[in-house]
């Protein structure tokens, strides 16, 4: 069984685009969204007049000013005037929430060639304004006073998941299976030209409490936080292939999943609906984690990486630790997680960051991935969440 199967239509990823993040001081929101609309649609063979319908992921909640960002991508060509354009959010998956209904739309056959955007433009405001943002994705701590933002509320999993199985992780404290997480990720992101942290910290830095490296809310250190970023990537999704400069790469399945959002509700390690995205994507592409070649996850914060471990099933409940001390998610492991980076290394703009995601995995799957590159990569996976694993998307891509 696949998507192709159960639908009847292929849906390819045709052509992308993908900014440098990190702090863009010369560039705009709007800037951003045209230029990488620009480069998919050019990469993908097409014009602008033959894109059929347009869907931005962006969070912005009150970072921006400009609030109402659906047709700024538009500006790129007069003949995309009149063309549907919608605006998705749903919080730090907003990008794939905007890709996940470009799927749809091709699949309803309403229209044949979409663009998808993820776009956010963070540094321009100040450090309160976007931690208290940020914390719109909490039911609890919506509109209230944090001294340590969302960090905190990662915080707490990591410290939930100590308690409940820090005990039988051999030979080490998870602060120490974190701080190896984090400094895979930043090793990795050296490799990519679009990465907004281009250091090598090496595991004792990561691992160590120090000036540089300071307790956020314990036990995340700085090393295990994403940065705030600008940036923006596309992507276009068609039914048939259209003569792009570079392959095509077939969307295999996908899935997606929302948790409760009282935190009351749910098991603080479980991450449920985060594991329900993954067996849906997974079941509709018809093959299990062993028949990925690599996965991008949201690496928001370390603790994240290590859940996502057990939530795709690479372990089992509370054994996400043997996955990097055995060195598994390496570049050369089993399964090499955040080749690209992660969002600890290739930086955190939140609406842009699953469709980023998706572009540097079609990259990957045809060929184009440059120092990122893994030799034999011909499926892999896509997972973005929102909140507290709260909105969960998972894509499995594939070599054509």
């Amino acid at each position: 069984m696949s998507l192709k199967d159960q639908f009847g239509k292929d849906i390819l990823l045709t052509g992308w685009g993908h900014s440098k993040f990190g702090k863009l001081t010369d560039d705009t929101l709007e800037s951003l969204i045209v230029q990488v609309a620009g480069e998919a649609i050019k990469n993908s063979g097409l014009d602008p007049k033959d894109i059929d319908e347009i869907y931005l992921g962006q969070f912005n909640a009150g970072m921006q000013p400009l609030g109402f960002t659906s047709s700024l991508a538009l500006q790129l060509s007069a003949n995309l005037a009149n063309v549907p354009a919608t605006r998705t959010e749903n919080a730090c998956a907003s990008g794939s929430a905007a890709f996940q209904q470009g799927v749809k739309s091709v699949l309803a056959g309403t229209a044949r060639n979409v663009l998808v955007i993820g776009a956010e433009k963070m540094t321009d405001a100040g450090a309160d304004v976007v931690g208290a943002a940020l914390l719109g994705a909490s039911y609890e701590m919506a509109g209230k006073a944090s001294s340590t933002g969302f960090t905190g509320l990662f915080a707490e999993v990591a410290k939930h998941y100590g308690k409940r199985y820090g005990a039988s992780i051999p030979g080490e404290t998870l602060g120490d299976v974190l701080g190896s997480i984090a400094a895979k990720n930043h090793h990795n992101g050296m490799d990519n030209p679009y990465a907004q942290m281009h250091r090598d910290f090496g595991v004792d830095f990561c691992r160590t409490i120090s000036e540089k490296n300071p307790m956020v809310a314990e036990p995340l250190r700085r090393t295990d936080c994403s940065p705030v970023s600008d940036g923006a990537a596309a992507v276009v999704l068609s039914t048939s292939a259209t003569g792009g400069a570079t392959a095509p790469v077939r969307l295999a399945g996908f899935g997606h999943a929302n948790d409760f959002f009282p935190a009351e509700k749910r098991d603080p390690t479980e991450f449920a609906a985060t594991r329900a995205s993954w067996e849906r994507a997974l079941g509709m592409a018809g093959v299990g984690v062993e028949g990925l070649d690599f996965a991008e996850v949201h690496d928001c914060f370390t603790i994240a990486e290590l859940i996502m471990y057990e939530a795709m099933g690479l372990t089992p409940r509370g054994e996400g630790a043997r996955a990097i001390q055995e060195g598994w998610v390496y570049k050369d492991g089993k399964l090499p997680v955040n080749v690209s980076g992660g969002l600890k290394a290739k930086g955190h703009p939140v609406g842009a960051t699953g469709v980023s995601q998706h572009v540097i995995a079609a990259m990957q799957l045809s060929g184009t991935a440059g120092d990122m590159q893994l030799p034999t990569a011909r499926r892999g996976a896509v997972q973005n969440m929102g909140g507290v694993g709260i909105a969960n998307y998972v894509s499995v891509l594939e070599a054509v």
